[in-house]
């Protein structure tokens, strides 16, 4: 599953060795966007404060993203091989179902967030800055997921 950022080529910079540091830098960057997406969400919060202007029970979207987040990331690319991993209650299959679930949370959380955009703010014609900030939480954790899980190499940790 990792394999396809595996080919992907940067300009050869000979001062910076990239192949070292590729988990390094696929973690910085996840990192900034899942802070990023839950700071746009924190401001909208704080700029509209009452349940007219920001429903409180939207935030349950960047909250099942999150769960995603973490059920997708706690799975190596070994044990969805099988390489890794091959006993327990399911094994293999357990694996596969786990980071099926956790993606399905995180397209389900992705799709509800531009429900909210469009059906609790655009098409009545309020404000739209809490459903933006609703839908960039979102989309900037899904983005945050993907490449940490396959940004990543798992042949350098050790």
């Amino acid at each position: 599953m990792a394999g396809f950022l595996d080919n992907f080529r940067w300009s050869e910079c000979e001062c910076i060795d990239w192949g070292e540091r590729r988990n390094a830098g696929a973690s910085i960057v996840a990192g900034v966007l899942f802070f990023t997406g839950w700071w746009i969400m924190i401001d909208a919060a704080v700029v509209y404060p009452s349940q007219e202007q920001l429903n409180h029970a939207f935030h349950t979207c960047g909250v099942f993203s999150t769960i995603a987040f973490f059920m997708i990331n706690a799975v190596s690319n070994g044990q969805v091989r099988g390489d890794s991993y091959g006993e327990g209650c399911l094994g293999r299959i357990g694996v596969r179902i786990w980071l099926f679930v956790g993606f399905m949370i995180m397209f389900g959380s992705l799709i509800a967030s531009m429900w909210i955009l469009f059906g609790a703010y655009v098409v009545p014609k309020k404000d739209v800055y809490p459903g933006l900030a609703v839908f960039f939480q979102n989309a900037l954790i899904f983005f945050s997921t993907l490449i940490y899980k396959f940004g990543r190499t798992e042949d350098l940790w050790g």
